[in-house]
């Protein structure tokens, strides 16, 4: 159960930014005894791999930070976080399998099924991500999309910290999550009304 509240944890995570999970992972692994990786994913703790990350992570918290750039970047992203979102559902979750020894197995033995519920999380983050940054952008002139997104890398860091430490408090985020999505499609739908009416109003004058 604490091993799926961490794939959870982390797939979530990358759902906001796809690198901070598997970098915590990578870092963790190396240089701490807080998680101890599988056989199948232990190259998440190399240097290169580590620097490799660390630079797209960069990458990725500036242009995230730009209005216009980060519509952009999410268009990107839209197969980047599912896909790492896949990787660190596999990893947290202690199942060996985008490198498995043997392809037949990891379809037979159903071990494709972490990193295909880590794909359907983040992606899900992801697409809410996706959704919220334009309403930000237009409601601020687009002077909220870098504390937007502060505020995303910031989430994600604690949360895969939380998915690795305590994965129990996972769950209080995944309840934070449902309460936002719920704010968040009522918000839509007062907004959509309000242009209604005031449209409607327009008219009549």
């Amino acid at each position: 159960m604490l091993e799926v509240l961490t794939g959870t944890g982390l797939a979530a995570s990358a759902g906001l930014n796809a690198y901070i999970p598997l970098l915590t992972l990578g870092l963790l692994a190396r240089y701490t005894d807080l998680i101890d990786l599988p056989s199948g994913w232990t190259w998440l703790g190399n240097g290169w791999v580590i620097v490799i990350l660390a630079v797209l992570l960069a990458v990725e918290m500036v242009a995230d930070k730009v209005p216009v750039v980060d519509h952009i970047n999410d268009v990107v992203q839209t197969v980047v976080r599912p896909t790492a979102g896949g990787l660190a559902f596999g990893a947290g979750s202690s199942s060996e399998t985008v490198t498995v020894s043997d392809p037949g197995s990891f379809f037979s033995t159903h071990q494709w099924v972490p990193v295909a519920t880590g794909v359907v999380l983040a992606f899900g983050v992801h697409l809410l991500k996706s959704a919220a940054r334009p309403v930000v952008n237009a409601t601020t002139a687009g002077f909220g999309a870098p504390v937007a997104s502060t505020a995303e890398d910031a989430t994600s860091v604690i949360v895969s910290l939380v998915a690795v430490i305590l994965p129990v408090l996972v769950l209080v985020f995944l309840l934070a999550l449902v309460f936002f999505v719920f704010w968040f499609v009522r918000r839509r739908s007062e907004r959509r009304r309000e242009r209604e009416a005031a449209r409607a109003a327009g008219f009549r004058v």
